[in-house]
C-alpha cells in the first residue's frame, strides 16, 4: 500500500506531531510503501522568513530521522525539491470549482481572523490534492480537521477521471486515533499548535526538562484537585492524562488510581519527568545529526531523486491525457 503524508516547517515540531503523526508514520513504514514530505510550500501560505524556513526544513528533516523515519524503508523528502508538485497543482486548480474551495472548514477559519489573504490560502487545497495524487497513494494518515481534505482529493481525482480518463487512485483518509490528539496547555479545547504565539502552549520535541517542568507547571488545570479523566467535565487534566498516558502506557484508570489524593502538581512532575525521559533518545539523535548536517542532506537529495522519478511519471501521464504532449 502507498502512503504518503507531510509535516509544514513552519514552527517548531512537538508532541501532538509526535503521538499523531510521526509515531504512527513509524509503524506505516514497516509494511507499506512510505513517502513523508516536508511541506515547505505550504507553509508559506504565512509569511516567512527565509533564513528561519531553511532551519525549520533542516530541523524537521532532522527530527524525522531522530524519531525513528528510516530512510531505507521510507522516502523522505522537500516538498519543492519536486517541481511536479507546482505544476500538477495548477492543472488541478483548473478544475476545482471555486464554491469547494472557498467552503473548506480550514480556509473559512483563517479567513475569519486575517487582515488579508493570499490566493494560496485558497488553493491550498488543490497543493495538497497534487502532493498526494503524484504518487499514486492509496491512504493518507491525517487528523480529523484534515480529513475534508482527503475528500476534496478525491473530488478533484474523480473530475478529473471523468473528463481525461482513468488516471488517478481515489486515497483514502486514514484518521488517526483519538488518543493522539493533543490539545493546547493554555487552552484544552484549542488543538496543540506550533503556529501558536504562546510557546507556553505547546510541549516541542527538542525542549530540555527544565523547559518541560516550567510549561507543564503554567499549564491550566481544572477547579478541584482530582486527577480524572473527563473530557467534557475536567478538560484540561483529561489532555495532560492523554499525554501521561500516551508516553508512559498506562491507562487512564492507573493513572487515577496512582494519583488519588495526591495534588495536580505531583501529577505536573512525573509528568514532566516521563517526557523528559522519553523524548531524550531524540533530542540526542537529532544532536548528533545537527553536527553532521550533510547526513540529513544527503537524505533529502536521495528522497528528491525518488519521489522525483515517480511524481514525473504521473505528470508525464497527465500531459498527455490533457493534451500537452504532441
Amino acid at each position: 500500500m502507498k502512503i504518503f503524508s507531510g509535516i509544514q516547517p513552519s514552527g517548531a515540531l512537538h508532541i501532538g506531531h509526535y503521538l499523531g503523526a510521526i509515531q504512527q508514520w513509524k509503524e506505516l513504514q514497516k509494511n507499506n510503501d512510505a513517502l513523508f514530505c516536508i511541506v515547505d510550500m505550504h507553509a508559506i501560505t504565512a509569511p516567512q522568513e527565509p533564513e528561519e524556513l531553511r532551519k525549520r526544513i533542516f530541523e524537521v528533516a532532522g527530527l524525522f530521522l531522530a524519531s525513528g523515519i528510516d530512510p531505507q524503508k521510507s522516502i523522505i523528502f522537500q516538498q519543492s525539491d519536486v517541481p511536479a508538485h507546482a505544476e500538477l497543482h495548477w492543472i488541478l486548480n483548473t478544475i476545482a470549482p471555486l464554491g469547494e474551495l472557498e467552503r473548506m472548514t480550514q480556509f473559512k477559519d483563517k479567513a475569519s481572523k486575517a487582515k488579508s489573504l493570499c490566493a494560496g490560502l485558497l488553493n491550498y487545497p488543490t497543493l495538497q490534492a497534487a502532493d498526494i495524487l503524484l504518487y499514486g497513494t492509496d491512504e493518507v494518515p491525517v487528523g480529523e480537521d484534515q480529513a475534508q481534505h482527503i475528500e476534496f482529493t478525491r473530488m478533484i481525482a474523480e473530475k478529473f477521471n471523468a473528463r481525461f480518463g482513468e488516471t488517478f487512485k481515489l486515497p483514502k483518509a486514514k484518521v488517526v486515533k483519538e488518543g493522539a490528539r493533543i490539545m493546547s496547555l493554555q487552552d484544552p479545547l484549542k488543538k496543540m499548535s506550533k503556529s501558536d504565539p504562546d510557546p507556553d502552549s505547546y510541549l516541542a520535541l527538542l525542549d530540555d526538562g527544565a523547559t518541560i517542568m516550567k510549561k507543564l507547571k503554567k499549564a491550566v488545570t481544572d477547579s478541584g484537585k482530582e486527577v480524572r479523566y473527563d473530557k467534557e467535565k475536567k478538560p484540561a487534566i483529561s489532555n495532560l492524562m492523554t499525554i501521561y498516558q500516551a508516553f508512559s502506557g498506562k491507562s487512564y484508570k492507573e493513572i487515577e488510581e496512582a494519583y488519588k489524593g495526591k495534588q495536580y502538581s505531583e501529577f505536573k512532575s512525573m509528568l514532566a519527568e516521563i517526557l523528559t525521559h522519553s523524548l531524550m533518545p531524540i533530542k540526542e539523535k537529532y544532536t548528533m545529526l545537527s553536527e553532521r548536517p550533510s547526513e540529513v542532506k544527503a537524505v533529502l537529495l536521495e528522497g528528491k531523486e525518488k519521489a522525483s522519478i515517480i511524481a514525473e511519471k504521473t505528470l508525464a501521464k497527465v500531459y498527455q491525457k490533457i493534451g500537452f504532449t504532441l
